[in-house]
């Protein structure tokens, strides 16, 4: 019997080890699969534009240049559009943040009476919108055009943050709203002594959202803020830049010349500008991992 036994115990941490073994290679694998992309676009930022254009490069430049880098860093009005996007994403992620969780915070006490209306109403706003042109002329009725706050007050509620934050909120136990009921408090002492305090990983989460929108938002500044420079953002510039680029390029190859500044290339921009716009976010994440994935898998669970 004793044999039988470590004869099983043998069998199993046979099964053990190649279950290890099976599991770390394709845990190793998808990180590769993750970060060769990052990498890949890494090693062809520093890579020389006209060699770049060859292809070929996978993780490490074949010829090393700082050109690209320094084309994109030394670009007029940068310097501008990287305070105005850090300027709108602190002050818009602050004002999101606050509006969406009063609003969820509305919404999801049992005693109101419209929360279920309301509701309704914020999930059809997810799936249709008046488009374009109407949301101009909205901003422009509005007097938002040409100025900072067009960047901040239409994005102020999102409807997903709103069901993301009521749902977290939801699942508090009720004993806590109805205690400090008792000793006198009022909804907004619970809201802020209370349920904020509980609800710091969901709004670890949507914060995250709300500033990667804010970061990567560009379109809204040529839409709305194209004739004043100083309201430029840094994605709006990166992508002007780039467009001027690729013209210069195709003129250079039409023309059948090469100069010095043909030496940086689209692709090597292209690159140079991902890597700049992408490493403060890289930067902030693993600071808000733990919350981030918190807030998703309790906030998104109702039961």
């Amino acid at each position: 019997m004793n044999g039988k036994n470590e004869k099983k115990k043998s069998m199993m941490s046979g099964w053990d080890w190649a279950f290890v073994i099976c599991n770390t290679t394709f845990l190793v694998l998808f990180c590769v699969v993750t970060l060769y992309p990052i990498l890949n676009t890494l090693a062809v930022s520093f890579n020389d534009g006209l060699d770049a254009v060859k292809g070929g490069i996978h993780l490490i430049p074949r010829k090393f240049s700082l050109r690209a880098y320094d084309a994109v860093i030394h670009k007029q009005g940068l310097q501008q559009g990287a305070i105005v996007t850090v300027a709108r994403t602190v002050i818009g992620t602050l004002l999101a943040l606050v509006a969406n969780a009063l609003l969820a915070f509305v919404v999801s006490r049992r005693r109101f009476l419209f929360r279920s209306s309301l509701s309704f109403f914020w999930v059809v706003t997810m799936y249709a919108s008046g488009g374009m042109i109407p949301g101009l002329i909205l901003m422009k009725n509005l007097h938002l055009t040409n100025t900072f706050l067009v960047y901040i007050i239409p994005g102020l509620v999102s409807a997903f943050n709103v069901l993301v934050l009521r749902t977290y909120m939801e699942s508090l136990p009720d004993s806590y709203e109805e205690s400090a009921q008792l000793d006198g408090a009022g909804y907004m002492r619970i809201f802020v002594s209370i349920i904020s305090p509980l609800c710091k990983p969901v709004y670890a989460t949507v914060a995250l959202f709300v500033a990667v929108g804010h970061w990567n938002s560009w379109f809204d500044a040529m839409l709305y803020n194209r004739n004043r420079t100083e309201l430029t953002t840094l994605q709006y510039e990166l992508q002007k830049y780039l467009n001027s680029v690729m013209q210069t390029q195709g003129n250079t190859s039409s023309s059948g010349k090469t100069s010095s500044s043909s030496q940086v290339t689209p692709v090597t921009v292209r690159a140079a500008a991902s890597i700049v716009t992408m490493l403060p976010i890289i930067m902030l994440y693993p600071f808000l991992q733990r919350y981030f994935v918190t807030g998703l898998t309790i906030g998104g669970v109702k039961e």
